[in-house]
């Protein structure tokens, strides 16, 4: 094989190694595969259609991004997050969400404000449709460009890898609250509209709020599961 050919290879098995990545994500956050669930590798490979190559860079990657876990004699299994670590990662989400809104209210480009409000229009038309799974997806990437937004590449990497982790249960506690999503919209548009005026004080406030009650839902999905859990143990 000569070099060139290899390297086009190389590059063709990362490109499907990432794209097997991030579909595997979306059925995690999404709740297809359920926290706790084993993914059989052959099973996994043949449902997406690929080999088994592409299908292990892709468990490595979401193992690192802290969605799945490697057991001994268990295999891969989607992880599932306590409460305890749940809590610690809102923690500090809180106070890297309170940081971006301060740093962003004194760095916004004309460019990030038209992102942020793109996306909060599609955000209004998903909750109109009640369609959570995009929601969600739109969710997470408005408060990624927010982050963007600040200009600071390590805050970036930092923030996305916590969001990842979250999204184990961000989608189920918007499903067991009839009132999330309405909630939610308003939320994010007055945090929107205090970074547009500028207004740190003001837009931390807003987030501060808005991080707690995401908590708050949190917690409630857990206990939902929790309840889930042990009334099968008794069945």
């Amino acid at each position: 094989m000569s070099t060139t050919s290899g390297a086009i290879e190389l590059l063709q098995r990362h490109s499907l190694a990432t794209l097997v990545q991030e579909t595997l994500e979306r059925s995690i956050v999404s709740g297809e595969f359920a926290p706790g669930e084993k993914l059989n590798e052959v099973e996994v490979s043949a449902r997406l259609n690929v080999s088994r190559g592409p299908l292990r860079e892709a468990f490595r990657a979401l193992e690192q991004a802290g969605l799945l876990k490697t057991e001994k004699n268990r295999g891969v299994t989607v992880r599932a997050l306590s409460l305890r670590e749940a809590e610690e990662i809102y923690e500090v989400r809180a106070m890297l969400d309170e940081s971006v809104a301060r740093a962003l209210a004194d760095r916004m480009t004309p460019e990030t404000l038209a992102t942020l409000k793109g996306i909060l229009a599609s955000m209004k038309a998903a909750k109109k449709d009640h369609d959570l799974t995009l929601y969600t997806t739109l969710n997470v990437q408005l408060h990624d460009a927010m982050v963007v937004g600040v200009g600071n590449r390590h805050l970036v990497e930092t923030y996305r890898h916590l969001v990842r982790q979250l999204g184990l249960l961000r989608q189920a506690a918007i499903e067991t609250d009839k009132s999330a999503l309405a909630i939610s919209v308003a939320e994010h548009e007055k945090i929107v509209n205090a970074l547009a005026k500028g207004d740190a004080e003001r837009a931390v406030t807003l987030v501060r709020e808005h991080v707690a009650h995401g908590l708050a839902r949190m917690r409630r999905a857990h206990e939902h599961w929790a309840a889930c859990a042990d009334n099968m143990g008794k069945s």
